[in-house]
């Protein structure tokens, strides 16, 4: 038995069933041993709940010594996506287990992308306060993102009709004129095409906020 041991089954589970599933019992009876072993490893719940987000984003390698930000950015991103596609459960951790938890007080690992990211972006010419602004718009846009595409479901796949197989034909014509009308387009979602084109709206203006002298800004 170990921490690692006793995280990876966590993740294992919620992979396969869900938060919800994860308590310290049924934990204890994948791992074929008693509960009150694993608190050697997570003092609570909650403490293998900030482990199941530290394991999976210790996967996100930010390097802060990349010649291009903007291209590490990008990488980065479609790297968080990957991430989020292979657990989407674990995806709702990521976004509110920092609500609950200070900044100081979380897991080492959780915190790694926040140094990387801030070495990365003062390297490339950011103040240390303008790195964090720059920190926060662009996870705040990758939580967005992962939590847009994964809502993205099919109501009815083998409809050829995309107003059935999204279910939008039970939406009123007079009250949602606009969603019936984007079926199709809303039917043919593709995550890595919707980040590409957030990632140039974003990065467009960091670069532009970049150039421009703090004094004069």
């Amino acid at each position: 038995m170990s921490r690692e041991r006793v995280l990876a089954a966590a993740l294992s589970l919620v992979d396969a069933e869900g938060v919800d599933a994860l308590t310290m019992r049924r934990l204890a009876r994948e791992l074929g041993c008693n509960a009150m072993a694993l608190y050697r490893y997570a003092a609570s719940r909650d403490a293998l709940l900030d482990g199941v987000v530290e394991i999976v984003i210790a996967d996100l390698v930010i390097s802060p010594d990349g010649p291009d930000w903007e291209a590490q950015l990008r990488r980065t991103a479609h790297e968080f996506r990957s991430l989020a596609l292979a657990h989407p459960h674990v995806v709702p951790l990521l976004v509110t287990r920092p609500l609950s938890t200070p900044l100081g007080l979380r897991p080492l690992g959780t915190l790694r992308p926040l140094e990387m990211l801030l070495a990365l972006l003062v390297d490339a010419g950011f103040s240390p306060e303008g790195a964090l602004h720059v920190y926060r718009a662009y996870f705040g846009f990758l939580y967005g993102h992962v939590l847009t595409e994964l809502q993205e479901v099919v109501a009815h796949p083998e409809e050829s009709d995309d107003l059935l197989r999204l279910g939008l034909h039970r939406l009123p014509p007079r009250e949602f004129p606009h969603v019936r009308q984007l079926a199709s387009s809303l039917a043919d979602y593709d995550g890595a095409t919707e980040l590409e084109q957030g990632l140039d709206i974003l990065l467009t203006g960091l670069h532009g906020h970049l150039r421009i002298p703090a004094r004069q800004r």
